[in-house]
């Protein structure tokens, strides 16, 4: 019952975004503010990122259920106001409301899970994280659509509150842990200075390239913001007694793997989702609906592969090599991927996509079961927020990146086939939706449908170049035993931060 409330909960965070996205053109029709619309996402991504590593804080000196609980009614808050919500400015800000309560909603489940089920039986557990991101890639466009068309776009956000509420009073009734009460007054400062730090990088990779040119004053500023920011956060949090982020988690030489595999994950990852359904659509001729149900084998993948390894890790305590068939198989997946062209097939692509979906199966649930397993118990909630962080943060500096490569090929390519012909591409853009590619000249359409590939091929090319360091990475892990399994001891393994409270957490159980 616990865990499907936290799968409840999961669901709400993943799904906001992929619901609202379907509804955005409805929305700006009604409100308004086009020249804003980027922000309602943006808003969302920004609070969700900053607000991360502070609740996973709160949970571990307050108690996890009760600051869960606190970001479940801030999300249904959000939620409620934004499904009301009569002009942008709103909207807006009530997103940025909302991103503050998902972001404590992905790392609650994960720390609560984290302390209620030892890593050595977590592995059984990975089949439902991963159909959860499943449904919610899949399932959430197509209910977006649904919602939209029938009951318009303001359900895009009243739906999540009976499934809020559904997860509130489960989570209430049924979930039980100890509690807690810390002397130490939460660090405000280092608090303040992190925030500041992700604000700035993830507005680096949402502007740069679209808003603003990457050399121009406001994308150096706020670099220099954020290294500034982020070197007094860390000289911050070397003296405060309770750091918001403790430095010394990273010296465990697992966690700081895991992590930097996490961050390559995230931007390998959300790379491919962003730009394989835009290969499909403009390449393949797929429509918007269609190309998120030709996602399938990338998820079905890692759904199935997930759930094997989640297995044979609880049966035999191993998970080294998953990480590493994991890096490998994303490696010669985004290989495979670069090697897509306009004659490509779709069961072609999809047999490519299978392979990626493959290794982020390997990864996605053995990286943060490997970060949990790394630090002690009491650091459960920024284990997990640190990991979910810097999965997120890799994601943005992906789809920025990635994006900036992908409109550099598109337009040079453009040049090379049509000369100053290639001038009928619109300004300020390197992606055309079918209706303004159908009424392009057939010599500049086929230009564009080459344009675009080589776009996606040299995309998931440098994708496979950086996956190739998360692949290395993963060679150097050590094999610590998971707690909770045969080989653990009341005391620290070697290598290990084993809890010295494990009596509590069974007692919770």
């Amino acid at each position: 019952m616990v865990l499907f409330a936290l799968m409840i909960a999961m669901l709400l965070a993943m799904l906001d975004n992929m619901i609202v996205g379907t509804a955005m053109p409805t929305i700006v029709g009604e409100l308004g503010g086009l020249e804003h619309l980027s922000w309602v996402v943006t808003a969302y991504t920004l609070a969700t990122a900053a607000s991360t590593p502070i609740w996973g804080k709160l949970g571990d000196m307050y108690g996890r259920k009760g600051v869960f609980l606190a970001s479940i009614v801030l999300f249904l808050i959000g939620s409620a106001l934004s499904g009301m919500a009569q002009d942008m400015g709103q909207l807006i800000g009530f997103r940025a409301v909302q991103g503050l309560g998902a972001g404590g909603l992905m790392v609650g489940v994960m720390a609560i899970i984290g302390d209620l089920i030892p890593p050595r039986e977590r592995g059984k557990y990975q089949g439902m994280m991963a159909g959860v991101m499943a449904v919610a890639m899949i399932g959430g466009p197509l209910v977006g659509g649904a919602i939209t068309d029938h009951l318009g776009w303001r359900w895009s956000f009243y739906i999540n509150l009976p499934l809020g509420a559904i997860a509130l009073i489960m989570v209430t009734a049924v979930l039980h842990l100890p509690k807690k009460r810390a002397q130490a007054r939460i660090d405000y400062v280092g608090a303040a200075l992190l925030t500041i730090g992700i604000v700035s990088l993830v507005l680096i990779t949402t502007w740069g390239g679209t808003e603003y040119d990457w050399a121009s004053g406001q994308i150096i500023g706020l670099g220099v913001l954020g290294v500034v920011s982020l070197i007094a956060f860390v000289l911050v949090e070397r003296k405060v007694k309770e750091p918001i982020l403790p430095l010394h988690i990273f010296r465990n030489r697992n966690f700081s793997l895991v992590t930097l595999i996490g961050f390559l994950v995230g931007f390998v990852m959300f790379g491919s989702m962003t730009f394989l359904p835009l290969f499909q659509q403009t390449v393949q001729g797929a429509s918007a609906t269609n190309s998120g149900l030709l996602l399938l084998p990338m998820l079905l993948g890692m759904m199935v592969v997930s759930l094997f390894a989640g297995r044979v890790t609880t049966t035999t305590g191993k998970y080294k090599i998953f990480v590493v068939i994991g890096g490998g198989l994303i490696t010669v997946g985004l290989a495979l991927l670069s090697l897509m062209g306009t004659d490509t097939t779709r069961f072609t692509s999809g047999a490519f996509m299978a392979v990626l979906g493959a290794g982020m199966g390997f990864l996605m649930q053995t990286t943060m079961l490997i970060a949990q397993n790394s630090v002690e118990m009491k650091d459960m909630g920024v284990g997990s927020s640190s990991a979910t962080l810097f999965r997120t943060i890799g994601g943005s500096f992906g789809v920025a990146i990635l994006g900036a490569v992908f409109t550099n090929r598109v337009q040079s390519t453009m040049a090379e086939r049509l000369g100053k012909a290639g001038g009928a591409l619109p300004s300020g853009t390197a992606q055309l939706d079918p209706k303004g590619l159908a009424k392009l000249p057939p010599m500049i359409k086929d230009a564009y449908l080459h344009s675009v590939a080589t776009g996606t091929h040299h995309v998931f090319l440098w994708g496979a170049v950086i996956s190739v360091i998360g692949f290395a990475a993963a060679w150097f892990l050590k094999e610590v035993p998971l707690r909770g399994g045969p080989s653990a001891s009341s005391g620290k393994a070697e290598g290990d931060n084993a809890p010295a409270d494990r009596p509590a957490v069974a007692e919770a159980i």
